[in-house]
């Protein structure tokens, strides 16, 4: 099952950077849970189900002309999966570029997301998945 969900992470990425909430809500459980690197700025700390999806979503549409993922590499952890890669982007207002490096743990159940952790620095996602840097 874990090959699988490797390639279930890299459709969600692939989904989120299209802005398909269709197809990123088909690889996720319905309770399914989104901790974004700044979960600070949400009240709450993070997205949930599909009206969490459809809000992160806008949320970044408002805020960024420009927004994608790069995914670089994907660690087979079993039950979950690691994505090293970069967050690239053009601020709405700025216009500034952002080129930053990002680190996801997506956790799995039953063959679908349940939730997913962002960090905005690859080692403390590595450390957060119990792996050393």
């Amino acid at each position: 099952m874990s090959a699988e969900n490797v390639e279930i992470a890299k459709r969600v990425v692939d989904a989120f950077n299209r802005r398909d909430v269709e197809g990123f809500f088909a690889l996720t459980v319905s309770d399914f849970e989104w901790f974004p690197a700044m979960a600070g700025t949400v009240e709450g700390g993070g997205y949930r189900g599909r009206e969490g999806i459809e809000a992160y979503l806008a949320d970044i549409g408002e805020a960024w002309e420009e927004y994608r993922v790069l995914a670089e590499e994907f660690r087979d952890l079993e039950d979950r999966v690691v994505m090293l890669g970069r967050i690239e982007g053009r601020g709405r207002g700025s216009r500034a570029w952002i080129d930053s490096p990002t680190g996801t743990i997506f956790e799995f159940l039953d063959g679908k997301i349940s939730r997913i952790r962002n960090y905005l620095d690859q080692g403390e996602a590595l450390r957060a998945a119990g792996l050393a840097e």
